[in-house]
Parts: structure tokens; C-alpha cells; sequence
């Protein structure tokens, strides 16, 4: 009976157990959403570990934006032993886009941080901290506890003796495959292969190996030998020395300057946009004085201070709202162009981290001056790495204005899905014939300004190109036309 009784207290407890489990994992959402500048994330589901350790959570690297496979950890705000509530901010982590604040949607105590501040390129899904329900359960977690996170390095720390081993015998055995750079840098050097030892798979000859054998001093142990029966002074031998301590100090001369997620992303995208799509490329000559006095006007009769930038905003956006035809996208789907609702700017940002995109929504529908507000809260959040996804993903054109550097004029690469792009040059005095008002003819110094549109040749074809331009020529030359 006893035994009967131990199996059924047994079996009730391992009900409780899967019941419990089932709960937890029900509460997990499929799909993750950012909401506002914070992405919140319920934790993962608890599980009971088998060796002794108490109940606990394993909290994950999350996809904080739908292009995202890994992420760093940029600063931890709760240390081991921190109380967690629900909302609190766990950790700020450097996403492909941005920097965004991991909040807790549960209470507990953080445990374990299992991915220390600084950490890069940590998979999503990869273990990054530990959380538990009771404080005094966090002396209950081995300190050396692997919770998935190590898995690597202990795979790669299992391997090494036998990649040692494989190694060895590599290097003992002589150089069966020679890689191109490899075979220049024997011949620029005039080295002797059967001197050099191969890393590589199937007795491979590497760059490294040889760099490395150039910065021990093979070099000049070969070329000794090969220019002693001809050369026995010891001059040549000095030569040869010199010449491979320099070689060395050529080689540590450089630096490897780590990229952030941002720039990966933007780097991948730029190249996806000059392969994929067929740009077309369209520049015209604006008159700028019009626009420099309504500026002026603004900041001395109403107090209103604006940069030509947001009035540029305003045009374009003016001039796309009358060519609905260019504010459009090729979808790749259906293989046509769509028209977009509403008019969204995407205002190019330089910032320490790479090039980021704030948009400005229904540019057409604001006043300059609410323009001018919103560029500037967009910039420094942009700058601060604190843009929500919402505030730079989509858009339907984007302009990219150099014109505070001496850029007289050049092109920008689109940023797709969208389907054009305005680069603006610099402002420049030139002379050039006006007509008076009472009809002569007579030389005058005019600001001109250069606009290159880079379009996709998909949407855009020479007459929408051109009405385009049209529409934004009247928009500089009449700046009434901004107010309508």
C-alpha cells in the first residue's frame, strides 16, 4: 500500500507540474509588438529544472524590430539582486535601427545576467539573464550555471584539443593548397613554401600563416639562404632584416574600427537598393531668393525661426500631394506601382551610429513652423539613438539635404520600399541676364540652388519626372503656393 501511495502522490504532482507549465506558456504571445518608444515583452515561460535549482525564468534576446536576428546589449539598468516590476526597464538594447529600453511585464528578482554589459551581436533568443520570484532564491543559482548561453564556448572549448591536435598535424605535414593572397604575398616577399606551416583545412596555406611567418622572421632566414652561395657578406642579412621589421610595422599600422547594428543594416540595404533598383536620375536648378526672404520675413515681422531645410520640406511635399504619380512605390507582389495615401517625409539624420530616416507624416498637411518643431525633436531623438519604430520605419520619399557642406550637388541612393529621393546641393551666387519690371533685359546675381531626384525607374518615367520638377520649380519660385 505504501508504494501504491508514493506512485499516486507521484503522478498528482507531475499533473500539477504540466498544468502549470501549460498556463505559463499559454500567456506567451506569437507575435511581438513595439509599443511607443519601449518594446514590451512578457517573459518566457517557467520551467523546473530537475537539478535542484528553484523556479525560474530565462529571459531571451528579443527581436525588438522585424529585421533583427541579433542585438547588443547596450547598458543594464537592474543589477543581480535588483527587484523587478512590472514595467521597469531591464536593460537598453542596441537593436539593427536603434537603441530601444527592454521593460518587464512580471515581477521577480534578477538573478543571473548572463550577457554582461557591452555584450555584441548576441543571437536573439540567446539567454541573457535569469529571473526569480523569491529573493532568497537567488542564492539557489550557481553563480556557474549554464543556461544555454555558453553552449558555444563549451562547444568550441570541447573541440579545441581535437583542433589542436588537427593543427599539429597540419603544420607538421607540408603545404598541399596555396590561397591567392597567400600566393601573393610568397611571391612579393620571395619566400620558400616548405618553410611556412598551413592552419587551413587539408594542409591550406593562409594570408595569416604567412603574415605570421613575416613577422617572426622567416623572411629574412630565406632570404638568406637563398642569396648566401651568391652573397656570403652579412649585408644582405641586415637588408633582409630591416626590410621584414618593416614589413611588420607596416602590418600593425592599421585599426578595426567595430560596426554598429545600424550601419550593417545600412550597409545591406544601400547594396540591395543599387542592385534591385533601376535608378533614374534627374537634376534642375532652383532660384533660392524667394525662399530666403520669406524666411527672413518669418523671423522679422512674426518671430517664427526656420531653416530652408523645413521650407524644402514643405515644397516637396507640396509638389508630391500635386503629382500623386510620384509619391508612389513598386509593389514587387503584384509587380505595380501603388499610390500612397498620405504624403510622409523621411528626413535623412547623420548620427554617430550611422544615417537614420525620422519621418515627418502628412508633411503636406503642416505649417512650416510645425515642420520645423517636429525635425527638431526627431533629430535629437535620432542623434540620442531614441526613435520608436514608428517614427522611422515607412515613409514615401526622402530627402537628403548637404547643403550646409560644399556639396554643389549629388546623388543619393533610394531608400527602398520607396521610390524616390531628393538630394539638395548647396546655395551658390551666379549672374545671370533678368528681365526688369519695366521689361529689360539686365545682368543680376541670383542664389541658385541644385536638386538631383533619384527615382525608381519602375514609378518614375521622364513625364512624371518632369511634372514633378514643374510643380517643385513653382513651389520655390512663388512661395505663396506653400501657404494654400
Amino acid at each position: 500500500m505504501a508504494n501504491i501511495r508514493a506512485l499516486l502522490v507521484g503522478l498528482s504532482r507531475a499533473r500539477g507540474s504540466l498544468a502549470e507549465a501549460g498556463r505559463c506558456a499559454s500567456t506567451r504571445p506569437s507575435i511581438l509588438a513595439s509599443l511607443g518608444a519601449h518594446y514590451k515583452i512578457p517573459m518566457p515561460a517557467r520551467w523546473f529544472s530537475s537539478t535542484g535549482l528553484p523556479p525560474h525564468l530565462v529571459v531571451g534576446m528579443p527581436a525588438l524590430s522585424p529585421t533583427m536576428n541579433q542585438g547588443n546589449i547596450a547598458k543594464w539598468r537592474k543589477q543581480e539582486g535588483d527587484k523587478i516590476e512590472v514595467g521597469d526597464v531591464i536593460c537598453e538594447i542596441e537593436t539593427d535601427k536603434a537603441t530601444l529600453e527592454f521593460e518587464s511585464l512580471e515581477e521577480g528578482y534578477l538573478a543571473k545576467i548572463l550577457a554582461p554589459e557591452g555584450s555584441k551581436d548576441v543571437q536573439v533568443g540567446q539567454p541573457i539573464a535569469v529571473t526569480v520570484e523569491d529573493v532568497e532564491d537567488i542564492k539557489s543559482i550557481p553563480a556557474d550555471t549554464s543556461f544555454g548561453g555558453e553552449q558555444k564556448e563549451e562547444q568550441s572549448t570541447e573541440s579545441a584539443p581535437q583542433n589542436k591536435v588537427v593543427n599539429v598535424s597540419e603544420q607538421s605535414s607540408t603545404v598541399s593548397r596555396i590561397s591567392p593572397a597567400a600566393k601573393l604575398l610568397i611571391k612579393e616577399h620571395g619566400l620558400d613554401t616548405s618553410s611556412l606551416r598551413a592552419s587551413g583545412p587539408r594542409g591550406t596555406l593562409l594570408k595569416g600563416d604567412v603574415l605570421a611567418a613575416l613577422k617572426s622572421g622567416i623572411n629574412s632566414s630565406s632570404t638568406k639562404e637563398k642569396k648566401s652561395p651568391a652573397q656570403p657578406s652579412s649585408q644582405p642579412t641586415r637588408d633582409s632584416q630591416s626590410q621584414a621589421s618593416s614589413i611588420s610595422q607596416k602590418d600593425d599600422t592599421y585599426e578595426d574600427i567595430p560596426n554598429s547594428q545600424i550601419r550593417k543594416v545600412i550597409a545591406k540595404r544601400l547594396l540591395e537598393s543599387k542592385q534591385t533598383t533601376p535608378h533614374l536620375y534627374l537634376s534642375k536648378d532652383v532660384v533660392l531668393d524667394p525662399l530666403l526672404a520669406f524666411r527672413n520675413e518669418l523671423k522679422e515681422l512674426h518671430g517664427i525661426k526656420v531653416s530652408v531645410n523645413d521650407i524644402i520640406i514643405k515644397a516637396v511635399a507640396i509638389a508630391l500631394r500635386n503629382v500623386p504619380e510620384a509619391n508612389a512605390y513598386w509593389n514587387n507582389d503584384k509587380e505595380e506601382t501603388q499610390k500612397c495615401d498620405s504624403v510622409d517625409i523621411s528626413i535623412a539624420v547623420a548620427t554617430e551610429k550611422g544615417l537614420m530616416t525620422p519621418i515627418i507624416r502628412n508633411a503636406d498637411q503642416k505649417t512650416i513652423s510645425a515642420i520645423s518643431a517636429e525635425v527638431k525633436q526627431l533629430a535629437e531623438k535620432a542623434r540620442a539613438g531614441k526613435l520608436a519604430p514608428n517614427e522611422f520605419q515607412g515613409g514615401t520619399f526622402s530627402i537628403s539635404n548637404l547643403g550646409m557642406y560644399p556639396v554643389d550637388h549629388f546623388c543619393a541612393i533610394i531608400n527602398p520600399p520607396q521610390s524616390g529621393i531628393l538630394a539638395v546641393g548647396r546655395g551658390n551666387k551666379v549672374v545671370e541676364p533678368v528681365v526688369d519690371s519695366d521689361g529689360t533685359e539686365k545682368a543680376a546675381a541670383v542664389t541658385k540652388m541644385s536638386l538631383t531626384l533619384s527615382a525608381d525607374h519602375r514609378v518614375f518615367d521622364g513625364q512624371v519626372g518632369g511634372k514633378f520638377f514643374t510643380e517643385l520649380a513653382l513651389n520655390f519660385s512663388d512661395i505663396r503656393r506653400l501657404l494654400l
